[in-house]
């Protein structure tokens, strides 16, 4: 409430002064104390020579409530956001602590300057059964007029003896129908009134104070109130306090949509789908009935926000969830984890065939273009199902279920559903295994990198090799390249890892030019993942200067699958690793889409030739047939060109025959160690 002019403040205060049972203090702009009325000396303890010019969070003002209070008065003064009349706990000058039921009224002179006046009402008295009294005081009355809460006395059958009305608002019948009338007629909603009922009957028997919510509809709208019932026992009386909480109401259902749903598509979030599926997992074992976790990864959505861009990739989530949502059950729950994984959630499902029907439908909602701010974009989905009990009897087991079997999907092709098996479970242990070990190989010194022979096909001389790394764990044992590779590329771990590699390589390659005082290259293979780091050029400068190599003498290998990922980072180490000097390589060219793009673009120096199609030269005529193909183009654009794989003479003499420069493989050496590298290389001059 803010009234104006000074002299109305002038008169409260003379009336202030003359009450000694309620605590009145007056705060200026700064909360520093202007008033400090007798009741204040008598509730707090300080005298007002003691409060004047004090601020009101050194006197009274717990430290837990220091800034909510500070903030509150600012937002009023500021503002003109009032200060909601509450019970709440203070202290007094020997640190004790005080409850009170609080009320605030702001003045405003003709110069525009503001004093907030506090009304503090010890609670302790109420309890005491003086209620009835102060509420006839005159002054009581114009405390309980100046907060918006309503105020009921009553006798112990509901009958309404005395009312005090901060918002007439909030009166559900008219004042005139009040006194001498029950709650029965005032809170005419049944359920209203059997609320009221039971708190009467408990505090009349157990003392106390109880309270219960309820919600009316008000002219001005809905309305969600609090009543407050207290029972004063030595007077018999039951007083009443009624308050509009529904603005807190409506804060609370802000948070509660905060941390149950996702901002973005406003589905469920993980806590919350996770939550409802274990109510239908409750259900589902009462009835006997099954349920279905299926698991949604939008196929290469990262192209979509790394080209176009994150608004039009939050954009198509939406509306992938507005799809998803249409071919669902009313009683189903469609969710968002994270990202672009999401989650539908069926239950009652009679058999498997249910859960195949479901899925093909999830798929179908995505063959339609998405259009969004004027282009059509193509999505696919993989899917993971996961059925309950079979596949697991938790939340949690049938969610990582669902999940193993969505990569499954991946593995497929994309654009599919897979179901879960036990086969998957075994693949995820396995990898989980895996990973837990790899985060410790490296300060362990578990690796060892291997190496393969290149051999000149015209000479049979060797000219460098290849760098493989191999890992040993004390408990899993030999860990091939393609089980932890993989992993760590998921896990960041392949840059570290990475790093290592080179490390290695560049050493033993100064010790093996240095044995036999020859040019050897070292080729190494780069990830997809390395090429995001931000440091990989520097450090491989770094490393070819403690090593004491020259550029040339270091190849990289890059896959088909790394330039098909199409970012400008990639392009840009490559740019930068051509310009250092060091030979880049594409390796296992032809099982890509684009290699000739590639070839045009990339400054590349060597071809790798894929052993799947080395391996079938000798035998099928469209096989020799690419490969010398392969060749000649290779030639032309000034490329040297290997064969990988190569396992007979054969294949080697027809390789020869085709102008092939490199080759590499099994005919010649498996990867060995550095040491037994020397020694091979050794062994192959010998006259």
């Amino acid at each position: 409430m803010l009234l104006h002019h000074a002299a109305t403040r002038d008169s409260i205060r003379q009336l202030f002064d003359a009450v000694k049972a309620i605590s009145v203090q007056g705060y200026d702009e700064e909360r520093r104390v202007v008033y400090w009325n007798v009741g204040s000396e008598l509730l707090y303890g300080y005298t007002e020579a003691e409060a004047l010019g004090r601020k009101l969070e050194e006197l009274i003002i717990p430290e837990c409530m220091c800034n909510v209070v500070v903030t509150s008065h600012k937002r009023w003064v500021d503002e003109g956001v009032e200060i909601p009349a509450s019970e709440i706990i203070l202290r007094n000058k020997n640190g004790q602590d005080v409850s009170v039921f609080s009320s605030h009224v702001l003045f405003e002179d003709e110069n525009n300057k503001k004093e907030m006046y506090c009304i503090d009402i010890d609670l302790a008295e109420v309890r005491q059964a003086q209620a009835q009294v102060i509420f006839k005081e005159n002054m009581l009355k114009a405390v309980f007029e100046a907060t918006p809460d309503l105020f009921f006395l009553m006798q112990e059958d509901g009958t309404i003896i005395d009312y005090y009305v901060g918002d007439k608002k909030n009166l559900y019948v008219l004042p005139k129908d009040i006194l001498g009338k029950k709650y029965v007629r005032f809170f005419c909603l049944k359920k209203v009134v059997k609320n009221f009922k039971s708190h009467f009957v408990k505090i009349i028997e157990q003392g106390g104070v109880s309270s219960f919510e309820y919600e009316l509809s008000m002219p001005h709208g809905l309305t969600q109130f609090e009543a407050r019932i207290i029972y004063l026992q030595s007077d018999k009386k039951i007083v009443v306090i009624v308050r509009d909480i529904t603005e807190q109401h409506k804060a609370a259902e802000v948070i509660r949509k905060h941390a149950y749903f996702d901002n973005l598509t406003s589905l469920p979030n993980r806590f919350l789908s996770l939550d409802r599926l274990w109510q239908m997992l409750k259900k589902a074992k009462r009835n006997a009935d099954n349920v279905a976790v299926f698991f949604l990864d939008l196929d290469d959505f990262k192209k979509v926000n790394d080209s176009l861009g994150h608004e039009v990739g939050d954009k198509l989530l939406v509306e992938a969830a507005n799809r998803l949502k249409l071919v669902v059950r009313e009683s189903d729950t469609v969710g968002r984890l994270g990202g672009d994984e999401f989650i539908v959630l069926s239950q009652a499902l009679t058999n498997g065939h249910d859960a195949i029907d479901i899925a093909e439908n999830l798929l179908g909602i995505f063959r339609e273009p998405f259009k969004i701010d004027g282009r059509e974009l193509s999505l696919t989905v993989s899917i993971g199902i996961a059925i309950y009990p079979e596949n697991g009897g938790s939340a949690s087991d049938l969610l990582r279920n669902a999940d193993t079997a969505m990569y499954q999907a991946k593995t497929l092709g994309r654009n599919a559903y897979s179901f879960f098996t036990r086969a998957m479970n075994d693949i995820t242990l396995r990898r989980l295994e895996i990973e837990g070990y790899l985060h410790y190989a490296l300060e362990r010194d578990e690796f060892e990198v291997y190496y393969q022979p290149k051999v000149n096909i015209v000479n049979g001389n060797i000219i460098g090799a290849e760098a493989l790394l191999r890992w040993h764990n004390p408990v899993l044992g030999n860990v091939t390249p393609d089980e932890f590779i993989p992993i760590a590329e998921h896990t960041g771990l392949i840059v570290p890892i990475g790093e290592y590699v080179v490390q290695q390589a560049l050493d033993f390659l100064g010790d093996w030019q240095s044995a036999h005082q020859k040019n050897y290259t070292i080729a190494v293979n780069l990830s997809p993942r390395q090429f995001r780091d931000k440091k990989l050029i520097d450090f491989i400068k770094k490393s070819l200067n403690n090593a004491n190599i020259k550029p040339e003498s270091l190849e990289f290998e890059v896959t088909e699958g790394v330039l098909m990922i199409g970012n400008s980072y990639i392009d840009g180490a490559l740019a930068e690793l051509h310009k250092l000097g060091v030979k880049l390589s594409m390796d296992d060219f032809g099982t890509g889409y684009s290699s000739l793009s590639y070839l045009r673009k990339y400054s590349f120096d060597v071809l790798k030739i894929d052993r799947s199609f080395v391996s079938g030269i000798t035998l099928k005529k469209s096989d020799c047939n690419l490969v010398k193909a392969t060749i000649a183009m290779a030639h032309s654009l000034g490329l040297l060109v290997v064969a990988e794989g190569v396992e007979m003479r054969e294949q080697l003499t027809l390789l020869e025959e085709l102008g092939c420069d490199l080759a590499q493989g099994y005919y010649f050496s498996k990867p060995i160690p550095a040491k037994e590298l020397i020694d091979f290389q050794y062994a192959a001059n010998r006259p």
